[in-house]
C-alpha cells in the first residue's frame, strides 16, 4: 500500500471534504451512520470511494474491496446501507430491497436504523458471510481507495 507524501491530505481530512459536498442533513447522517459502524465493527477497515454516482464507505475484514461485506452509501436524494451479498441473507422481516443476483440494500432515513433489531440481524448475518473474520477491536483502518473527477451532484437541485 503506497505511503501518503507529506503534502498529500490526511484519509481523515479527504474524508471530511467528501462528507462536506452533501447538504447538511445528510452529511449529519452520513457521520452518524459511520459512527454507528465503527462501534458495530470496531476491527473493521473502512474502505472510501467518492465515486460518480455514490459516495461510498465500504466495511470489510481486510483492505482488500472484494472481502468487503457491507457499505454506507450515500447520494443527494438519501443514505443506504448496502448488502454486498444481500441475496444469500436471511430476511425473514423484508426489510431488504433489490432483485439482483447479489447486492441488496436497506434506507437510512436516519442512524437509528441501524440499531433496530431486524436490521443488526442482517448486519451480523453478512459480517458471518466475510471471507476472513473480522478483528474484534483494533487492527481496521481508513483507506481512501478512489476518487471519481466527475460526479453526480452531492446536495438536492432545487426545482425550476
Amino acid at each position: 500500500m503506497k505511503k501518503p507524501s507529506p503534502t498529500e491530505p490526511s484519509p481523515a481530512s479527504q474524508l471530511t471534504g467528501f462528507i462536506a459536498k452533501f447538504d447538511a442533513p445528510n452529511a449529519r447522517l452520513i457521520r452518524a451512520c459511520r459512527v454507528r459502524m465503527r462501534k458495530l465493527l470496531p476491527g473493521a477497515f473502512e474502505l472510501v470511494y467518492d465515486n460518480y454516482n455514490f459516495f461510498v464507505i465500504g466495511y470489510g475484514p481486510t483492505e482488500r474491496p472484494s472481502e468487503a461485506v457491507l457499505s454506507i452509501a450515500a447520494a443527494a436524494h438519501g443514505v443506504g446501507m448496502s448488502f454486498l451479498h444481500g441475496a444469500d441473507l436471511p430476511d425473514p422481516t423484508g426489510r431488504l430491497i433489490g432483485s439482483g443476483k447479489q447486492n441488496r440494500f436497506i434506507r437510512l432515513p436516519t442512524a437509528a436504523t441501524l440499531d433496530e433489531p431486524e436490521v443488526l440481524a442482517l448486519i451480523r448475518a453478512a459480517v458471518g458471510l466475510a471471507v476472513k473474520p473480522f478483528a474484534p477491536a483494533g487492527g481496521g483502518r481508513l483507506i481512501i481507495r478512489s476518487i471519481s473527477a466527475k460526479q453526480r451532484p452531492r446536495r438536492k437541485t432545487p426545482p425550476e
